[in-house]
């Protein structure tokens, strides 16, 4: 394996700390997603990516390409598979045995258990809207 070394603020290097043992797969997927690749889809991602999605991330996609109501937004749920997939990764993030792909996934499934969230708050408000306008005389 080759050796790489870089000049870099010491605010950055210890904010890298922790992430030390992971930062070869950090560089590499920084890389994969930056950098064009002649497999990359027209969307400038690798195609890799689009196959890797965990299976919450496919639900997601799945359910939001339906055009879903307000309503249907706030109601919705992920898989209790996907819920068990999440409940293993956050115990093995806790006993700190997570692989650099689990870490990975488990990143993924934050933000977009975050985004799904926003969502929600902003479907949930639409919803309240529309029925406080329907309820004015």
């Amino acid at each position: 394996m080759a050796q790489l070394t870089i000049e870099i603020s010491d605010d950055l290097a210890q904010r890298l700390a922790p992430f030390q043992n992971q930062l070869p797969e950090l560089f590499a997927r920084l890389i994969a997603m930056t950098l064009p690749d002649e497999h990359a889809s027209p969307a400038g991602l690798p195609v890799a990516h689009f196959a890797e999605l965990p299976s919450m991330y496919s639900e997601v996609l799945d359910f939001l390409v339906t055009r879903p109501t307000s309503e249907q937004i706030v109601a919705f749920k992920v898989s209790e598979r996907s819920q068990m997939r999440l409940r293993e990764l956050l115990d093995k993030n806790r006993s700190m045995s997570l692989t650099s792909s689990e870490i990975a996934e488990l990143n993924m499934n934050e933000q977009l258990d975050a985004l799904m969230t926003l969502l929600k708050v902003r479907a949930y408000t639409a919803t309240k809207s529309a029925t406080g306008a329907s309820d004015a005389p």
